[in-house]
């Protein structure tokens, strides 16, 4: 962990009050958790732009009120900018702290009103329409779907694109199979123990990331419930582990590298006085790999 730290130019938030007002030649990358590994090529991808461009690079885990270390960067403008992807921090906060000369890069949320702050975001919706069409495609009559935090955008716009598929394929959509598994692997164990213990087990699981199909898979094996043999299983993210897991993970996977570079790229062209777009969209690709059982 430190070695990766130092690799990212990491200071603590300590070091950062005695940034100067005018140009500190550092950048915020606000996260809602340093750890995990979905994060790691993002914050690549950012260092990368960041480092080329002679700035150093602060990372700061946020917390859900406005006196954490993360808000505080944002209210108090502490670095040139911030990119934030943080959905434990309110919108509307956000959209109070960008001004003239202080940007914000808004992943994970779309910010309408103020010109300081961009939006880049995955398009949720179509990679989880093709993850619950894949599964049906494959032969699961039912299928359910594992969500992560209600007030994430990414977790409500997959879980419009489950129920979309759902619906235009005729295939029942019930409440007892949505379940929250907070986009961590602990959260994925526990939601999947819960669906078995419904006694009434889908065909197919969805998983709005690939941590919580990690936990999924060890409760599943818990109760040697064969994947894909008894049931069908997708993440979302495509994390390093995928390829890696028994059996290796069927996923959609996001170009978080190249969304971190974006992120940095269009940040220093705010920083240049150069006009951009106000949202960026990537989609997400299906990576087929044999958790998913094909008749």
């Amino acid at each position: 962990m430190l070695s990766a730290a130092k690799e990212l130019n990491y200071l603590k938030s300590g070091p950062a009050s005695d940034l100067k007002k005018n140009r500190t030649k550092t950048i915020a990358l606000l996260l809602s958790d340093l750890s995990g590994p979905f994060y790691s090529e993002l914050i690549r991808g950012v260092q990368e732009i960041v480092l080329e461009n002679g700035y150093d690079l602060i990372a700061v885990s946020s917390y859900a009120d406005e006196s954490s270390t993360a808000a505080r960067f944002l209210r108090e403008a502490r670095t040139d900018g911030v990119i934030l992807l943080a959905h434990n921090i309110n919108t509307d906060f956000v959209l109070n702290s960008a001004r003239e000369g202080f940007p914000i890069i808004a992943l994970d949320r779309e910010v309408i009103g103020n010109p300081n702050i961009i939006s880049i975001s995955v398009n949720n919706s179509r990679g989880a329409y093709e993850a619950t069409e894949h599964l049906i495609n494959s032969g699961c009559r039912s299928v359910a779907h594992i969500s992560g935090p209600a007030n994430s955008k990414d977790s409500q716009e997959r879980l419009a694109g489950y129920k979309q598929a759902l619906a235009d394929f005729n295939t029942p959509s019930l409440y007892k199979w949505i379940l929250n598994g907070k986009f961590t692997q602990e959260g994925g164990y526990e939601a999947t123990k819960m669906l078995i213990h419904q006694g009434d087990l889908p065909e197919g699981i969805f998983y709005g990331n690939d941590e919580m199909a990690i936990g999924g898979l060890n409760a599943l094996k818990e109760y040697e419930i064969r994947v894909p043999e008894d049931i069908s299983i997708i993440g979302f993210d495509d994390i390093q582990l995928a390829p890696y897991l028994r059996p290796p993970l069927t996923t959609m996977r996001q170009p978080k590298y190249e969304i971190g570079k974006l992120a940095s790229h269009v940040l220093f062209q705010l920083l240049a006085g150069e006009s951009v777009s106000s949202h960026y969209t990537f989609d997400a690709e299906l990576i087929s790999r044999e958790s998913v059982r094909l008749f």
